[in-house]
């Protein structure tokens, strides 16, 4: 086995950190001293150990190191037949009896690995996902993530820029926040000052950003990340994923790594489908009682965590991860969020001097920007919840301006993205202004943020694609809006 690697047991699947010292009977197959004692006991006492021909004191040859209470047992016994084989003269031929008896024993079937599943003893009893790296806290290792590493919040804002376009002050708080956070998991405390956890909830329309954005972050800060989609969690004992499921998706994100995990970020999507279902009376085990589960995890606690799996049962190891260190962000669309700010900023419409008309926020393109945490509990998270995600971070909706400038600004745009791909064909592919602003517009139109603008690009780049690669002469091809609108078609150059 790889030594930066725990041994995990084969019956009871604790790791050597755990169970203590492991028996290893090949590269993949390990025993712990308590399942193997448990075994050899079980065996002692089974009623059909004459039977399976298992001689208890052959356990001590087979497996070095193994305490065997029948041992002395079996010495006695031989003691005594050696002692009867002098006082009796026919004992030479008792002696052949015994060694008759002793071969048909050693090819009778045994029974002592009886108690294993037959997939451990073909070697594949653990999962590469499985394995878990020790620690060894005794050794004053390198810290996982040093101060002079983490760039400063307008160093990190400008990285951002090259990626995402837009939400400026999404970027910023994200910068600040992030910033924050891991100079206070370098240097844990600043003169003897405990520095508190400032997780994140995201909010914004779909399509703008939430996911990108933190991924984006992930890779500039070199940590890693685990997205979890908040729909699938359920309470304890119930049908989806535990909520301890999250932790062992970052787990496994580390390479198993436990000191590395504990310095990650975990972004919780979708976490507005956790809201209280209005006027129900049954047990809301997808909503409520998740963001219950979810307390200790967002505050800092030590858990026990699956190791390459979702649900805790007995047969994949367990092991404790600390939450301390890792942040959270959660993010949400928060559907009809606004409604409710509405209406909370439009408490004086009426009639008189100083009232508000009813429909003045009705376009403000900045309203989420307005939201309190009294706003998300009216939605339906608790108070409990709401109040270990102290920093608020609204992103705005896309105009046509900034879809635009998504199509073609960004490193990965997606413009790019297909000029790389007819540039291997050697052709040269251009967009117009108009047809950028035709492809924005119908984006636009669907309501659906980013998203839009591949479905659509897709859409008219097939018969392009499908054609090119047929006629060798074409050297340039331009998409003009007309094209886009279906009043005309794309311009062909041809190779000089």
């Amino acid at each position: 086995m790889n030594n930066e690697y725990e041994d995990v047991c084969s019956i009871c699947h604790r790791t050597e950190r755990t169970a203590g010292r492991m028996l290893k009977m090949n590269d993949t197959l390990c025993i712990c001293m308590d399942c193997l004692q448990k075994s050899t006991d079980m065996l002692n006492q089974s009623p059909y150990k004459e039977m399976l021909g298992m001689d208890p004191s052959e356990l001590s040859i087979m497996m070095p190191g193994m305490p065997n209470p029948s041992v002395e047992a079996a010495a006695e016994d031989k003691a005594k037949i050696e002692t009867s084989e002098k006082e009796e003269p026919d004992g030479g031929d008792k002696k052949e009896e015994q060694k008759e008896e002793k071969k048909t024993n050693q090819s009778a079937p045994r029974g002592g690995t009886f108690f294993l599943n037959l997939n451990d003893l073909m070697g594949g009893n653990i999962n590469p996902r499985t394995k878990i790296k020790k620690r060894n806290p005794d050794e004053k290792s390198e810290p996982i993530i040093k101060l002079k590493d983490i760039p400063a919040p307008h160093k990190l804002k400008a990285q951002l820029d090259e990626y995402v376009i837009g939400q400026e002050e999404a970027k910023k708080i994200l910068s600040v926040a992030v910033y924050n956070h891991y100079k206070r998991v370098a240097t844990g405390t600043m003169d003897e000052i405990e520095i508190e956890k400032s997780n994140i909830l995201m909010l914004g329309p779909t399509g703008c950003g939430k996911t990108y954005i933190v991924k984006t972050l992930a890779k500039l800060l070199d940590v890693p990340l685990a997205i979890a989609d908040a729909t699938a969690l359920t309470e304890a004992g119930y049908i989806g994923d535990d909520i301890e499921s999250v932790v062992s998706k970052l787990l496994a994100a580390a390479d198993n790594d436990v000191d590395k995990a504990e310095c990650g970020i975990i972004f919780v999507d979708e976490i507005d489908k956790l809201a209280k279902k209005p006027n129900t009376n049954h047990r809301d085990v997808s909503g409520e009682s998740v963001q219950q589960g979810m307390l200790k995890l967002l505050e800092g606690a030590e858990i026990e965590v699956p190791v390459g799996a979702t649900s805790k049962n007995a047969m994949v190891p367990m092991t404790t991860v600390n939450t301390r260190n890792i942040l959270f962000i959660c993010g949400g669309a928060f559907p009809d969020l606004e409604e409710i700010i509405k209406s909370r900023l439009s408490k004086q419409a009426g009639i008189g001097f100083n009232s508000d008309l009813k429909d003045k926020y009705d376009k403000d393109p900045k309203l989420l920007h307005k939201v309190t945490t009294d706003d998300i509990k009216k939605y339906g998270m608790i108070p409990e919840f709401v109040g270990r995600l102290p920093i608020i971070c609204p992103l705005d909706s896309l105009d046509e301006d900034a879809l635009v400038a998504i199509l073609k600004e960004p490193k990965n745009a997606i413009l790019k993205q297909y000029q790389k791909l007819l540039e291997l064909d050697e052709v040269k592919l251009d967009f117009d202004e108009s047809a950028l602003r035709a492809i924005a517009k119908k984006a636009k139109e669907k309501d659906t943020g980013a998203r839009a603008l591949r479905a659509i690009i897709e859409k008219f780049m097939l018969d392009i694609m499908y054609e090119i690669p047929k006629d060798d002469n074409i050297g340039t091809v331009t998409i003009t809006g007309d094209y886009i609108e279906g009043k005309g078609g794309p311009i062909i150059g041809i190779r000089t």
